[in-house]
């Protein structure tokens, strides 16, 4: 029997993946609290859910999850006071599987294993062969997310000893994994081997914490000690630190996008601060492009490092050209272009002394369907823009993306359809030109440890559910 999951509708940016953290102190804190700080700072990872689990004193994992985000889901925990020592916590966007409550996480499991809460970041990339195999074998899944997946391949192993059993079930699985879990009492951290997802420790007195960015340790005032590496899994419990090596790949695949667009510009990923690798992707497409503009201007938010790399670069004054309302939420695409545009005009609106009469270089990520770019740049024009045209800092998007970005089919993507010079007719700019992949490569000096796959189709092996 096959098993179909439901179909997500795609928005109109390459979505992000989820937000991880996870804490440990050797001292007895109230961890629900110390571990809304760290979400609310991965919060831009995913807004559709969140929850944390942790020990109880009495023994107990508890867990708390909802749909929302985590000012409105977790905000209690602020007032309340819940001892342990160890906890973890999730802010999701679904990349396999409906915005729905059961694939919410962390997800709880009891078993042959005793308790285990587990948080994930990524996507396993076959993880429809494993379903069926588990439906075949008899099992009962209470969700259509991969992350339980692990959760029963742990239980079904034979391997007495808990890591010997997880690390059994991570050999079978294939993909872009980050995850913390909680095992009784003992925090766990691990990453897939070709380290697609990033996540680093932090360390301050007799805590220790796991997260999906850096931006998350220096909210809690951790010291950035180093990432957990491809392969890694780090157990830590009262009785100290342990770390084990699952079986070694031939190369890194870390994942470009990271860098691009979904990290926090004032993060360290891959070893890299961000904000300083967003603007020289900026800087290289000035270099390129040798056109005459009266201003730069970026689309907020993650267009604003590459904007002043272009602007330093080229000598054309940055300029604050469009404003964003933090309140309105992420824009969808909507069944209709009116309510499109109306979701747009929600969230962006042009400032018209800024840009009347002016030929407007406008910076931005990425462009995947050309929609919301479409009526960025209408918006622009009624304005009084001169003109428009529009930078991207990433090469074209022709290839989805298995390993946790929710990037459209082939045919959805514009670039796979249209020239530049069509996608400029189509969406209404007077010239769109992409970042050569050869110059994002240069931005970081060890490329062949990323992964550019859905720029030029090179998977780094075969994806059984491609």
């Amino acid at each position: 029997m096959l098993l179909h999951l439901p179909v997500v509708t795609f928005k109109e940016t390459p979505l992000h993946h989820c937000g991880i953290v996870g804490i440990y102190s050797h001292k007895k804190i109230n961890v629900p609290k110390e571990l809304f700080y760290p979400l609310f700072s991965l919060q831009h990872r995913g807004q559709e859910s969140c929850g944390i689990a942790y020990h109880h004193s009495r023994g107990q994992l508890i867990t708390y999850k909802d749909l929302g985000m985590v000012g409105n889901v977790l905000s209690h925990y602020l007032t309340e006071t819940h001892s342990s020592y160890t906890g973890i916590g999730h802010v999701r966007y679904s990349t396999r599987g409906g915005n729905k409550l059961e694939n919410a996480q962390p997800v709880l499991a009891v078993c042959n294993k005793g308790q285990i809460a587990l948080a994930h970041n990524g996507n396993i990339s076959n993880s429809m062969f494993l379903k069926n195999e588990l439906i075949r074998e008899g099992s009962i899944l209470q969700s259509t997310s991969d992350t339980e997946l692990i959760l029963h391949y742990i239980a079904k192993s034979k391997r007495n000893d808990f890591t010997e059993s997880l690390m059994e079930t991570l050999e079978r699985v294939e993909g872009a994994y980050s995850f913390v879990m909680i095992h009784n009492d003992t925090l766990i951290a691990a990453r897939d081997p070709y380290g697609f997802r990033p996540l680093v420790i932090g360390e301050k007195s007799d805590m220790m914490e796991f997260a999906s960015e850096t931006c998350a340790l220096d909210i809690l005032g951790m010291n950035y000690t180093r990432e957990v590496n491809p392969g890694e899994i780090i157990l830590v419990n009262k009785y100290g630190k342990q770390s084990v090596a699952l079986h070694k790949k031939d190369r890194r695949c870390q994942c470009i996008f990271e860098l691009i667009y979904f990290a926090r510009p004032d993060s360290i990923l891959f070893g890299y601060p961000v904000h300083t690798i967003r603007k020289k992707m900026g800087g290289f497409l000035a270099h390129i492009d040798n056109l005459p503009g009266d201003i730069v201007c970026a689309v907020p938010d993650s267009g604003n490092s590459a904007a002043l790399g272009y602007s330093e670069s080229s000598g054309v004054g940055l300029e604050y050209g469009l404003t964003r309302n933090h309140y309105s939420g992420r824009t969808f695409i909507q069944p209709a272009p009116d309510m499109r545009e109306s979701g747009v005009r929600m969230k962006l609106h042009p400032m018209k002394a800024v840009i009347n009469g002016k030929r407007v270089i406008l910076i931005d990520d990425s462009l995947v369907r050309g929609t919301t770019s479409r009526i960025i740049v209408k918006l622009i024009k009624e304005a009084g823009a001169k003109e428009v045209h529009l930078r991207l800092c990433a090469p074209e998007i022709k290839y989805p993306c298995f390993f946790g970005i929710d990037i459209p089919t082939k045919e959805e993507l514009i670039s796979n359809r249209m020239s530049p010079a069509d996608i400029a007719h189509y969406i209404g700019a007077d010239s769109v030109r992409f970042l050569p992949l050869e110059y994002l490569r240069q931005c970081v000096s060890n490329p062949e440890d990323f992964c550019f796959a859905c720029f030029n189709g090179n998977y780094p092996f075969d994806v059984k559910d491609r």
